[in-house]
């Protein structure tokens, strides 16, 4: 890929991203009004959702731009783990959203009010075309950051579904109740993917390894290369659940001559490329050298 179509494509993931998040944070001020006119807390629940997505948004838009600089004096890795930074904050803007629903929606549960369906109606309909138009511009985007966004905007499509079909069942049977027990749906749901995310998060801030690593196929396949007896002090983490790091001591026998050491290198580097992995640092010591860090 050509630094210039790197670039291109680098300023198109952010318009699109600045894009769905201007078409959001608008729908979500209509929405939390409306949700007030109509009275309705299934539609303020998802005003409440659609306000942690615009922040979502927001960061993101923010986090693509400033995650390609390089390194700095502060930051050796770059600013990757930014992004982190961002999930974290949004994932508490939303717990505390639900919780806030979730308390006004129970007193609901014991006296319903009808919620004005009509009303509900047409901004259900409104919900299902403004996010599915964001949906369907961030599909097209390459990016992991564009991917991510657009899932979770496929759920608010999903929940103005769920309000749409509510109130035309309201519509024309007077079931009041029917809008809080969406409403603690919706906040279920919401709470239930947000805890899926920050243990996610948490796991790429603790070091964890990347998921999908298998130490043992990894060494297998080193020790393969010509001269290699083993492997240790292997190390690996993700930057931000995409970019994978690794630091590796790779063994070679005493008898393999040290120009021939490159050769080794490069070869382990390309079995650990394939393995996904971005910026790797490979130290090789002989046989009969003394590592302290064998069991580390």
């Amino acid at each position: 890929m050509s630094h210039q179509h790197h670039g291109h494509h680098h300023h198109h993931d952010v318009k699109n991203i600045k894009i769905a998040f201007f078409l959001n944070l608008s729908f979500t001020i209509i929405e939390l009004v409306g949700g007030v006119f109509v009275n309705s807390v299934a539609i303020l629940s998802d005003a409440v959702h659609d306000l942690g997505d615009s922040l979502s948004l927001g960061l993101s838009w923010y986090f693509q731009k400033i995650s390609k600089k390089g390194r700095s004096k502060t930051f050796s890795y770059g600013y990757k783990r930014f992004s982190l930074l961002g999930a974290i904050i949004n994932s508490i803007v939303l717990v505390v959203g639900s919780i806030f629903i979730i308390t006004e929606t129970i007193p609901r549960l014991m006296n319903p009010v009808q919620p004005d369906a009509q009303g509900m109606l047409y901004l259900a309909i409104l919900g299902v075309i403004v996010n599915g138009a964001t949906v369907f511009r961030l599909q097209k985007g390459e990016s992991l950051n564009e991917k991510v966004v657009s899932l979770h905007l496929l759920e608010d499509v999903l929940g103005w579904v769920a309000v749409l079909i509510a109130s035309i069942v309201m519509l024309f049977i007077e079931i009041p109740i029917l809008d809080p027990i969406l409403s603690l749906f919706i906040a279920a749901f919401i709470l239930f993917n947000v805890f899926k995310n920050l243990k996610e998060s948490f796991k790429i801030i603790l070091q964890a390894n990347p998921l999908d690593l298998n130490e043992t196929r990894i060494k297998d396949s080193l020790s393969k290369i010509e001269g290699v007896c083993d492997a240790h002090d292997m190390h690996s983490w993700t930057m931000d659940g995409s970019y994978h790091v690794m630091t590796i001591h790779l063994v070679v026998r005493d008898n393999i001559p040290i120009n021939l050491y490159s050769k080794i290198k490069t070869d382990a580097r390309k079995i650990l490329k394939a393995q996904k992995f971005n910026h790797i640092t490979i130290e090789v010591e002989s046989e009969s050298e003394v590592c302290e860090l064998i069991d580390c």
